[in-house]
């Protein structure tokens, strides 16, 4: 009879990673940015956590096709895709969000009295930016065996 040997797999490295500032800013932002997208995404079938059609500036909703209830379903898939490519494809994923939160700021900057969010949206944007510089240094491909 042969036996396959395997040889363990130190956890040293891995240890060593999770003490990496560098790292877990990384780990935290691609945590935050693939649930959020992915939870707000969802809540805009259900408008659970506010009325998202609030949200949506008067003349994209002239442009758009159907209701602004309508347009909300759409971003919502969007949100969740950007959200799963976030967690599968991070450095692609932090430009997606970041890229995506730059057009929700200029739809927010033309309804007024929402420029504290379209500000708030902002640091998210930053935030996927270096999402996205982190996922650069930090995010492995997989390799062939």
């Amino acid at each position: 009879m042969s036996s396959a040997t395997t040889t363990p797999v130190s956890a040293t490295p891995r240890r060593a990673a999770l003490a990496d500032p560098g790292y877990q800013a990384f780990v935290v932002l691609r945590t935050g940015f693939t649930v959020a997208p992915i939870l707000f995404g969802l809540d805009k079938f259900a408008n659970l956590l506010v009325d998202w059609p609030v949200y949506l500036a008067p003349w994209i909703d002239d442009v758009v096709p159907g209701s602004a209830q309508t347009a909300m379903y759409a971003v919502g898939v969007i949100e969740i895709v950007a959200g799963l490519v976030v967690a599968l494809a991070p450095r692609l994923g932090g430009w997606l969000v970041a890229g995506w939160l730059a057009g929700i700021i200029v739809n927010l900057l033309t309804i007024p009295d929402h420029y504290d969010i379209a500000l708030r949206d902002f640091g998210l944007l930053l935030g996927a930016v270096a999402l996205a510089r982190l996922a650069q240094r930090y995010h492995r491909t997989r390799q062939p065996h």
